[in-house]
């Protein structure tokens, strides 16, 4: 008998989400910071074994938009609950539990299995985790309550046996050797981003758009040209930084990481442009993959 099915990851910002799932997936899939709205797409990890496959999709942190593209994220987040086999609702310790009340209240009436993982319990005490659980499951009666801390990889086996519990029947939805479902350049475009994310304040990261330009397999290294879109000129100099040193540094660390994944050499070429209208353009939304 072999399972199968999509496990569905959801929750606010910044509650541990992506480190989760590169958890569970054993794969840095998706970028990790302590900024809000990291995540912008669906990614989807996949774990095989013999008599199981589980597809774990990540998914932004649930907000109320205020532009096109967090509107366009937020779609990504409802589709995610309303094709999903399992649910898995992440929290933390420390977020009010009634944020986004209404996220909750679908939760208590989805007919599929829903998982909720009270995470970073590494930075609370165990009354207040049972606390928690409590309050949780009162508020989700059909839901496990699993404590957990992804960054510290404490309890997933547990995650792993309730997911696998509830798995439907079902043959392999992808190839067996296959662990994600998005492509290499994806994957440059979304280190570029994270590093973006880590080395500029305010509102720099969340004006920023990849583009990856050329990306070139050669025999003993991958080139890479990719454009960063800002929406005004004063951000193109932020990012730039004194005589390109920011740029260069973004760069530097990108082309690490890359090497490290891609486990071969990268000559990596950044390039800045201003498009003022990326966030709200359909045309440019549907370009950079944000919408159908």
């Amino acid at each position: 008998m072999h399972k199968s099915g999509f496990v569905n990851i959801i929750g606010n910002p910044n509650v541990g989400k992506s480190t989760l799932m590169n958890a569970m997936v054993g794969e840095k899939l998706s970028i990790v910071t302590a900024k809000a709205q990291t995540t912008r797409h669906r990614i989807m990890g996949i774990v095989n074994g013999d008599d199981y496959q589980i597809v774990y999709s990540d998914t932004p942190g649930i907000l109320k938009p205020n532009y096109r593209l967090q509107q366009n994220m937020m779609n990504f987040v409802n589709d995610a609950i309303g094709d999903a086999d399992i649910v898995l609702y992440v929290t933390d310790t420390v977020e009010n539990a009634d944020k986004n009340a209404d996220y909750v209240e679908k939760l208590s009436k989805l007919d599929c299995p829903v998982v909720i993982v009270v995470n970073k319990i590494d930075l609370s005490t165990q009354d207040k985790v049972l606390e928690l659980m409590s309050s949780w499951q009162a508020k989700v009666p059909r839901a496990t309550v699993i404590p957990a801390s992804a960054s510290e990889k404490f309890n997933l086996d547990s995650i792993f046996k309730a997911i696998l519990k509830d798995l439907p029947v079902s043959p392999p939805w992808y190839d067996k050797d296959t662990f994600t479902d998005r492509n290499l350049r994806f994957f440059a475009s979304e280190i570029i981003r994270e590093k973006i994310l880590l080395n500029y304040k305010e509102e720099i990261p969340y004006c920023c758009q990849v583009e990856i330009e050329a990306f070139k397999e050669g025999a003993q290294r991958y080139d890479i040209s990719a454009i960063i879109y800002v929406m005004r000129d004063s951000q193109k100099g932020i990012l730039i930084g004194n005589r390109g040193s920011a740029l260069k540094r973004v760069g530097m660390q990108a082309r690490t990481d890359m090497e490290e994944f891609f486990q071969k050499k990268v000559f990596l070429q950044l390039f800045v442009k201003v498009d003022p209208d990326w966030r709200e353009s359909r045309k440019e939304l549907r370009r950079f993959g944000y919408e159908e």
